[in-house]
């Protein structure tokens, strides 16, 4: 099983990830954490390119090519073997953050920034994607009052560029109805938590 999870910045979802593992090793289940960009050595290099704050000059295709190259690593070395032992994949981001940030958001077109990842990823999308819904005055809001938090490159972008990235997403949940599970991501951390098990458990179970 293959589970992403996509939202816009401040929206809690690693919190909710981090909760998840938990309750699904405590039933058992064979569990690996990781996170895009990222995930191996190698794709953790190229997310340091991406990401880097003095990169403000990156062109949006380089940005989307570098994105599917951390991608294109990450599946080989760590996301398709530990599928083929059985076991469930729970990933921060993937796919479809590059078609909101970069095909939305940036302006690239969703369809062309997918073309391009069906080459990366040869195919490969997630049984569930979990995306975290809120208004990205309030993700951003509390990006700044979390001192410990990672300020990236994209967090620093202009509030019209989150809003793009949000409505992408929405779009993406449109579009892929079927594997898209949507979490009011406004709620207490608690709550956010709960309601993501939940709805996994209804989509695996079939309700």
């Amino acid at each position: 099983m293959f589970i992403t999870f996509e939202g816009g910045e401040g929206s809690g979802k690693s919190t909710a990830i981090k909760a998840l593992v938990k309750r699904l090793e405590t039933e058992g289940h064979s569990v690996v954490l990781t996170r895009e960009p990222g995930g191996t050595p190698i794709s953790e290099q190229i997310r340091e390119i991406i990401l880097n704050k003095k990169n403000v000059e990156m062109d949006g295709m380089t940005e989307a090519l570098l994105y599917a190259a951390s991608r294109r690593q990450h599946i080989q070395e760590k996301i398709l073997p530990a599928l083929k032992e059985g076991k469930i994949v729970l990933c921060d981001r993937y796919l479809d953050s590059s078609l909101a940030y970069q095909g939305g958001a940036r302006g690239l077109g969703i369809d062309r920034v997918y073309e391009l990842n069906q080459f990366a990823t040869e195919g490969l999308l997630p049984d569930i994607t979990v995306f975290f819904a809120l208004d990205p005055k309030i993700g951003l809001a509390r990006i700044g009052a979390n001192a410990n938090r990672e300020v990236n490159r994209l967090d620093v972008e202009k509030m019209e560029f989150h809003q793009r990235v949000y409505d992408s997403f929405m779009e993406l949940a449109r579009r892929f109805p079927d594997r898209y599970l949507i979490i009011d991501a406004s709620k207490g951390p608690e709550e956010v938590a709960n309601a993501t098990y939940e709805a996994i458990q209804q989509k695996l179970h079939g309700n």
